[in-house]
Parts: C-alpha cells; sequence; structure tokens
C-alpha cells in the first residue's frame, strides 16, 4: 500500500516466497500491500473459489489490469498460475514491472501490453486470453472500473466463468457492468476486494 518504502514489497508464498520486487519512487503507484495480498489469495484458494478443492489459481491464464509492479499477476504464478498477461501503460510502473518478471524468470510466462486499460486492444491469443482470473486495481476513487470490466468483456480478454477481483478504497461505492455477478466482497484496513464472475 501507499507509504511502503520502495523495495519493501515481496511475494508472499509459492515458488518465489519472500522475493523482493522492484517499487518506483514516489507515490505514483500504489502496490496491494502483502497483508492484503495474503488474505486475497487466501480466499482464492479455498472455499468457492476452490471448486473440488482445487484453487481457481491452479492452471489459470491471469489478467492483471492496472498492473503496476505486477505484485498480484507475479503472486498467481508463484501460486501455480500458468500465464500472465499484464497491462500497464506508466513508464515507471513499466520499468519495475518488467525488472520483476526478469527477476522471478517468469518471462516465458508473462507478457506485457503497453497500453491504457481504458483504452484495451483485443486480447492476445492462448495462453494469455481468455483470461479465467483477472485482477483490476484502479487508482481509487476514480469509478474507472465499470468500464474497463465491459471493455475485457466485449474485446474478448476474459473466458465465461471468470473469476474478476476489483481493489478499491474501502468506501468506494461500486457497481459492476452488465454480464457480472457480484460473488464476494472482503474489506482489510482501507482496501476492499470486490469478487465477480463473468458470464457465468
Amino acid at each position: 500500500m501507499r507509504g511502503e518504502a520502495p523495495g519493501a514489497i515481496r511475494i508472499v508464498a509459492g515458488q518465489w516466497r519472500g522475493r523482493k520486487l522492484a517499487v518506483p519512487e514516489g507515490d505514483a503507484i500504489r502496490p496491494t500491500g502483502e497483508r492484503q495480498r495474503k488474505a486475497l489469495f487466501d480466499i482464492l484458494g479455498h472455499g468457492k473459489f476452490a471448486p473440488g478443492g482445487v484453487s481457481c489459481l491452479q492452471g489459470a491464464r491471469v489478467l492483471d489490469v492496472f498492473a503496476g509492479t505486477g505484485a498480484l499477476g507475479l503472486e498467481a504464478l508463484s501460486r501455480g498460475a500458468a500465464t500472465c498477461a499484464f497491462v500497464e501503460r506508466a513508464a515507471g510502473a513499466r520499468r519495475a514491472l518488467e525488472a520483476n518478471i526478469k527477476a522471478t524468470g517468469a518471462g516465458p510466462r508473462a507478457r506485457l501490453v503497453v497500453a491504457d486499460a481504458e483504452k484495451l486492444p483485443m486480447a492476445p491469443p492462448e495462453p494469455f486470453a481468455p483470461a479465467t482470473l483477472a485482477f483490476l486495481d484502479p487508482p481509487y476513487r476514480t469509478d474507472v472500473a465499470p468500464g474497463v470490466l465491459a471493455s475485457l468483456s466485449g474485446r474478448g480478454w476474459l473466458a465465461k466463468g471468470a473469476v474478476c477481483v476489483v481493489e478499491l478504497a474501502e468506501d468506494e461505492p461500486f457497481v459492476p457492468p452488465a454480464g457480472f455477478e457480484p460473488v464476494d466482497e472482503r474489506t482489510y484496513s482501507k482496501t476492499k476486494f470486490v469478487f465477480l464472475s463473468h458470464g457465468a
């Protein structure tokens, strides 16, 4: 979260557990904190998101929009996801993300898409899309998430039944667009995660 020192972000669990992630200086990037990530991925690994006892992370095609440092997508890869497409436009964030992909050795399983999340290109082919698990971490209180979700759906980025997680400020209102069904919502400190199912 904002206020953590650059270099203080680490992957929580899995293949790259403990790996430090590069973070650009300044406050333009707000990486999801380790405690919040742990809580988020604990949820995704159990219960309704693990049908038959198999986490939705296993073998997932992941999409990390407003990727920043790539903390969410790399955490997913570390925990068993197959691939991840990272969508990021800002130059400073891209440099950190590229460094983090290189440091983890995720290269063959990672694809960086340089694009404005609100003006997405058509989805890349498999194995990077359609995504079965998507993370959206837009700047807080901008109300861009519904439009981005609609664009993801319309441009072929999301598989039917894909789990979509939107990160928002704790008191930020959110109304999902048509075709997305809310399935859960959790708040941790000043962060709220809204879990949605796409076109199920």
